[in-house]
Parts: structure tokens; sequence; C-alpha cells
């Protein structure tokens, strides 16, 4: 009740950019609208940009149309040319050309940058065909957006009821007005495919909108709803991871981690995307151990690999006939042994080498390589 309530003042009062409502990314209102002037301090967005061509002033190719990078809620970027007498700066707000109607967005990148990430992404869409910015946003565009984000939220709520009386199998996670207030966009997860004809007709009928319903994967929906993650800090996906690379087993492999899907499975169900982080130091300090497969032999009976501690150089064996005693050898150590073996010689013990010695006790915490295939991309 006091949830529908807080909704309703929402909705009901004026629109500002003052109001908690706007929630485009992390940014903070820094005085009243002003046509063509900057209203935003982007610092902590995942969506800002850093041009650091800014005060680059390039030779201009004559017939070659200026670009604009724009971002809306969430992820949702785009780019748009604009004619060379509107002089877009970053931080402006603009009205920019949709399919049906104009949206509303705050321009991120101009000039040689914009280019630049033009090519970084490999946009495939000719700049001649590319969709255009029509004007700055005028106070009564600015209303209108802001009217149209205030109703985002109850939207969504009478649109999860509608869902659930149906008997849909999904999950809505977002919604994201057009600026002009004509359509809006449902974000959703699923298992499977969904019938939502019957939704959308509903929906129509009762926010006289377009509607365009559009599936995400479970770590888009984790960085449209963020959270904490068990590190203690902001979901990494939230705050700003903006292009998601492939976690697969082989990362928590390399990296000698426990296969527990409890501790290597983030807020999505999926492996961490943090996994990837050190991947590659892994992959980069392995390659001065020798083969992992080596046996050892010493006159008092063969020595078998057991795990490696990859950062202090030091690889752990046991005897054939007792795993239960694990001692640890520098890697250069297990060259030295691996050479005398070659020369057919075969030193006296095992321990003569170690430089660490621990009673290790088996255990099977009853997972396997199959429950992270679950979790992998």
């Amino acid at each position: 009740m006091e949830e529908e309530q807080y909704i309703k003042r929402r909705v009901e009062s004026k629109p500002s950019l003052k109001d908690p409502v706007f929630n485009r990314g992390c940014c903070k209102f820094k005085g009243e609208y002003i046509a063509g002037q900057p209203v935003l301090n982007h610092s902590g967005s995942k969506l800002n940009e850093f041009n650091w061509l800014k005060d680059y002033e390039g030779i201009p190719v004559e017939g070659t149309p200026l670009i604009a990078e724009v971002r809306f809620k969430n992820d949702h970027k785009d780019f748009y040319t604009y004619p060379e007498e509107l002089d877009l700066h970053e931080g402006e707000i603009v009205a920019v050309e949709a399919a049906i109607g104009h949206d509303i967005g705050i321009v991120t990148l101009v000039g040689e940058m914009a280019h630049r990430q033009l090519k970084r992404k490999r946009y495939r869409t000719p700049i001649e065909e590319m969709k255009k910015v029509y004007r700055r946003a005028k106070q009564s565009d600015v209303e209108k957006w802001l009217s149209a984000i205030a109703l985002e939220d109850s939207t969504l709520y009478r649109t999860r009821t509608i869902a659930e009386n149906l008997g849909l199998e999904m999950k809505l996670n977002d919604i994201e007005y057009q600026g002009d207030k004509t359509k809006a966009i449902f974000y959703y997860t699923a298992d499977g495919r969904v019938d939502f004809r019957e939704l959308i007709k509903k929906l129509a009928e009762e926010f006289h909108i377009r509607i365009e319903m559009r599936q995400i994967g479970v770590r888009q929906e984790s960085a449209k709803l963020g959270g904490i993650g068990s590190c203690g800090r902001e979901l990494c996906c939230a705050s700003w991871i903006s292009d998601f690379q492939s976690v697969t087993t082989n990362v928590a492999r390399i990296q000698q981690l426990s296969p527990n899907p409890q501790k290597l499975a983030g807020q999505c169900g999926k492996l961490k995307c943090c996994l990837n982080y050190e991947y590659e130091a892994y992959v980069e300090a392995l390659k001065e151990f020798p083969d992992s497969n080596i046996v050892l032999k010493f006159k008092n009976g063969d020595a078998l690999f057991q795990k490696n501690d990859v950062f202090k150089g030091i690889m752990w064996y046991s005897y054939a006939t007792d795993k239960s005693n694990i001692m640890a050898i520098p890697i250069a150590k297990v060259k030295e042994i691996i050479e005398l073996n070659k020369k057919g010689t075969h030193p006296e013990k095992l321990e003569d080498y170690a430089v660490i010695k621990e009673q290790h006790t088996n255990t099977n915490e009853g997972y396997s390589e199959g429950d992270l295939k679950k979790m992998s991309d």
C-alpha cells in the first residue's frame, strides 16, 4: 500500500530533473535546465565516456556528417548524425529520431572520439542510413520525457500483475519509455519462448502506447536490477561492465578453484564475471611450470603431482603409495629432478627437495565439472 501511494505521489507531482525518478545512470543534477547547456555531472556512471580528444580539432572532411553517441536508460546507447550548425557538446539533452516519433537522450560523445567509438563497437549501419538528432531538447520535451519516466515503476508493477494473471512463464525486469511517451520497451527474461500476444493486447489497452517486448539474458538482468556481490561491492555488471565476456569452466580450472557452484556463481546464477580478471595472469604464470603429468622418480618410489601454488612458484607432490602426505617443491627443483630422470638418475627421496610438508585428507565436495558447465556461457 505504501509503495502504491509513493508511486502515485511521484506521478502526480510536477516532473523535475531534481526528482529521484530521474534514474538514467549514476548522474548528479547541476542546476535548472537551460536548452543547449549540460545539466548533469556524470561521475560514476558506467555509461559515461571520457573524451580524451575533446580539445582536438581535426581537419573536417567535406561531406562527412558529424556523429554523436547518445545514451538512454541503463545500457541503451546509439549513434546519430547531426548537422554542423547544431554544434553539440557532451552532457546536452537532445531529441533524436525514432522508428515512430522521437526519443530523448543525453549526448555522451561527439567529434573524433564518436567516430573511434563507432569503429570499436563495429557499428554496421552505414552513416547515410543512421538516424538523426533533431534538435536540442526544449523545456516541453524534457517535461514530457520526465513525466514518461515517472510512469515506468507503476507500469512495471501493473504489467507483472497482468502477466501473472495470464499465467505467462516470464519475469518482467524493467521498462523504458520513449521520450515522446508513445512507446515503451518491456525487458524480460524467460527460460523458453513466450507467447505474449495476449499480453501485448492487454498492455496496449491499459496504457495506450505502442509495446515492444525485448528478451534479455540473466547477466543483463543482473546489470539492470543491480545488487551487492559476495565481495561486498556493487555488482560489476551494474557499475561498470558494458561488454559481457564469456566465462567458461576452463577459467575456474586454470585458477585451481574448487568446483563449488555456491562460491563460483554470481547472483545471475552464471559463473562470476570476475573469474576472468586474473585468468590471463594465471595462464602467463603457468608457462613457467613443467608438465604436471610427468611422474618424478625417486629411489623411494614415484611421486605424483597434486596441485599448484601458481604465484609462489610451487608444485605439490606425494608418493604414489602415500597420497595423504603432500610436499611443496619449487618449480626450479622440479625441473632439476626431471632432467636427472631423463639422464637415468633417480634422486634419493622427495623429502630432500621439499620446502613445505603437510598432511592432506582428500575430501569430496560432491560437485563435478558438469555442475560448472551448467553455469558457464
